[in-house]
């Protein structure tokens, strides 16, 4: 039976349906806030953003209080592809185009950071979360090979990046036993987890370092003085300072951020069990995949072999109505051998984008951070987010700067007319994908 409820979203109180939820590891309750109380800082949401920022924060001293409008792990962070990639959202050739050259390399770096920022969390959370490694980018045009090539030199010679290397088109059907695509890279440095299991580990140790966590206690409106008051409907949080760490899930809460974020929505689906055999047909190395469209395809193999397939365009703010039908069209299209198989679970939920790829950090006055728009590349960099957002917190800025000049731009449009906007680039994009 598909576990399909796209338009409930998952209701307070629960997370919405999917394989990930299906599959979570135990769950801690944490109450409703009620009455007024007192920290030296709060953060708004439950996900990697927000739990890296309290639990670092926490280690450095301060007293912190976590506000989540639903559960822990509820948002973007408990639904995603689950791959921890290299670098940033943007490559690097773009990046040094961007940037220049020495903060590319710096930008980079950071990129490494965060994945060991993850790795070591969870060894020091004995965190269970299905950690592996290995991620292949996939061309889905032949004309992209030669910039393939020229990554891999370039990552090895200029960046001392040695677990990436080229597959070409023979080893690439084998490795995934269909001939869908012309090649790639093949990235052993890069990781692929359980996305829910890792928020739902450092939730955990967000709670045994201290850090006083309330679900279900949406933000309605906070005001700036001397002190920051956070208004939730049964309460209200008094601290020093404030990092909003909503991502896709910003609303209307903080208007002077959400013109430069678009929110979209990522569907994927879970197959019924295809057992070892038929897995490792399809994807002999257990590593994860990313295309190269525009409108990219992801998937993966879960821990009890069903394929994990995101992918799919979606022009409305809402989810389709059949969500299993609507992302198994795009899996046929990658893996027309598994017609025969059943789905069972779909689901979606809202990232957060910039324009330009680059996520969007830094301060509002002078008691207010925030970090948000990772574009897809969230489960490492909104945990290096969190953390160097604890840093500036304390003093060190070395890291926060970085980020806080990173170009940004709001869509066109503004607020209103950005959505409207954003379909007719996605649409021209989905079309170049098919030329």
């Amino acid at each position: 039976m598909i576990n399909n409820h796209p338009h409930k979203n998952g209701g307070t109180g629960q997370h919405p349906d999917s394989y990930y939820n299906a599959t979570a590891n135990a769950m801690r309750d944490f109450p409703k806030l009620t009455g007024d109380q007192r920290c030296d800082i709060c953060v708004i949401g439950g996900g990697f953003t927000g739990l890296s920022s309290a639990l670092h924060l926490k280690e450095l001293g301060y007293d912190v209080i976590l506000l989540e409008a639903h559960r822990i792990g509820w948002g973007a962070s408990g639904r995603n592809g689950g791959q921890l990639g290299s670098g940033q959202r943007v490559g690097q050739d773009s990046l040094e185009n961007m940037v220049g050259t020495d903060e590319a390399r710096i930008l980079w770096d950071l990129g490494e950071e965060s994945k060991n920022l993850v790795k070591d969390l969870i060894q020091k959370h004995n965190i269970k979360c299905d950690l592996k490694p290995g991620i292949l980018h996939a061309a889905h045009k032949k004309r992209y090979m030669p910039d393939y090539r020229a990554e891999v030199d370039k990552l090895q010679k200029k960046y001392d990046y040695e677990p990436i290397r080229f597959v070409d088109e023979d080893e690439m059907a084998d490795m995934l036993g269909m001939r869908t695509y012309y090649g790639g890279t093949l990235d052993t440095g890069a990781y692929h987890l359980h996305p829910l299991n890792l928020a739902l580990g450092l939730g955990d140790a967000c709670h045994k370092a201290g850090v006083r966590i309330y679900e279900n206690s949406t933000v309605l409106n906070y005001t700036e003085n001397d002190k920051i008051t956070i208004n939730t409907p049964e309460g209200t949080v008094k601290a020093d300072q404030l990092i909003l760490g909503c991502n896709g899930y910003l609303g209307n809460l903080e208007p002077r951020l959400a013109g430069k974020i678009m929110p979209i929505n990522n569907f994927v689906v879970a197959t019924e069990p295809l057992g070892e055999e038929r897995a490792r047909q399809i994807n002999r190395d257990d590593v994860a995949i990313a295309d190269s469209k525009f409108v990219i395809n992801y998937f993966r193999m879960s821990a009890d072999h069903r394929l994990l397939f995101g992918g799919g365009e979606n022009y409305t703010p809402g989810f389709p109505k059949d969500l299993a039908s609507f992302v198994r069209k795009y899996m046929l299209e990658i893996y027309p051998s598994l017609d025969d198989v059943k789905i069972d679970y779909a689901w979606g939920g809202a990232l957060a984008i910039t324009m330009n790829r680059l996520p969007h950090v830094g301060k509002l006055g002078s008691n207010i951070f925030y970090a948000q728009g990772f574009s897809g590349h969230g489960v490492g960099t909104a945990t290096l987010a969190g953390k160097i957002m604890a840093q500036a917190i304390q003093g060190n800025h070395t890291n926060f700067n970085v980020f806080e000049k990173l170009p940004t731009y709001p869509f066109p449009g503004g607020r209103t007319l950005r959505w409207p906007m954003m379909v007719l680039g996605m649409m021209y994009y989905a079309l170049r994908d098919r030329i």
